[in-house]
């Protein structure tokens, strides 16, 4: 099944209506996203916590690795850019770390709060060659504003 970006926004909407914790919001868009898609065999937020450093946020799938400075991999390119990372093979980017043997490609994306701030990405793994477009990249940066934004759509 591909997700219905749409539907999984009209979800969303009712289900963080009045909602401002930005762990709530994330662990909310994981599990909703996660389940929409057969793609999607890893799903998670990585927060900003400290200058320069990602930490694990809500998730769904195997472990994932708990840190990640900005100067490493698919994750830290995303938050140091503030640019989608869309990976058609991890073995093919260089610094890729390799949380889950499992993974074949990713899309990261940068999440911002209301006041622009960077507060962490989004990190979609797939055990698929190829398993993002930019049909992706753009419904998840759409859903990533009307969540953490709270722009409508």
């Amino acid at each position: 099944m591909r997700i219905d970006y749409a539907q999984v926004s009209r979800t969303l909407a009712a289900l963080t209506e009045g909602e401002t914790d930005q762990v709530a919001l994330m662990a909310t868009m994981v599990c909703e996203l996660h389940h929409a898609d057969d793609r999607f065999d890893w799903t998670g937020f990585y927060r900003v916590t400290a200058p320069e450093m990602l930490r694990i946020g809500p998730y769904q799938g195997g472990h994932g690795c708990l840190k990640i400075p900005f100067s490493r991999g698919v994750c830290g390119a995303a938050a140091r850019t503030g640019r989608v990372q869309l990976v058609g093979d991890v073995n093919a980017f260089d610094g890729h770390i390799a949380c889950a043997s499992s993974t074949l490609s990713e899309i990261v994306l940068p999440v911002h709060d209301e006041a622009g701030q960077l507060i962490g990405v989004l990190d979609i793994d797939s055990n698929q060659p190829d398993a993002f477009t930019q049909v992706d990249a753009a419904g998840l940066t759409r859903l990533l504003a009307q969540v953490f934004r709270h722009e409508g759509f």
